[in-house]
């Protein structure tokens, strides 16, 4: 995984779980990437005015896991208030955007599978996010 080889090769390195990490970078990207295609795919539906929240919510959720991934990233200076806010940023944005991904996803496929994404990066950040003291 590229995500583990970066954190392994940095000089410094992280004072985190290197697995964990590299897990939430990867799914981090991952989802912004899908909720960027559900927006997308979102704007081409018939009755794209009943998907404007959706749409915006896709949005936010993949700007926040975007910058997530960045900042995670970066492991000189590591500041842990940094890391622990910007995880929880990152729980906020997936736990909404998933939840507004439910509300469509019987109608739309692209939902279904933008609302899993989201549960899984959430996750993802939960399980680093309960490391860091």
């Amino acid at each position: 995984m590229p995500a583990r080889e970066m954190i392994d090769t940095h000089p410094t390195g992280p004072d985190l779980d290197r697995d964990l990490l590299a897990d939430v970078v990867q799914s981090a990207v991952q989802c912004a990437q899908t909720c960027t295609a559900c927006a997308d795919a979102c704007l081409s539906e018939q009755q794209v005015d009943r998907l404007r929240k959706c749409i915006r919510s896709n949005l936010d959720c993949a700007d926040i896991c975007d910058t997530t991934a960045r900042v995670l990233s970066r492991h000189t200076s590591y500041d842990a208030n940094i890391t622990r806010a910007q995880l929880q940023s990152c729980i906020q944005a997936c736990t909404s955007c998933g939840n507004e991904c439910d509300q469509h996803a019987s109608m739309h496929e692209h939902c279904r599978v933008c609302a899993e994404e989201c549960r899984r990066c959430a996750e993802s950040c939960q399980s680093l996010l309960s490391t860091i003291s």
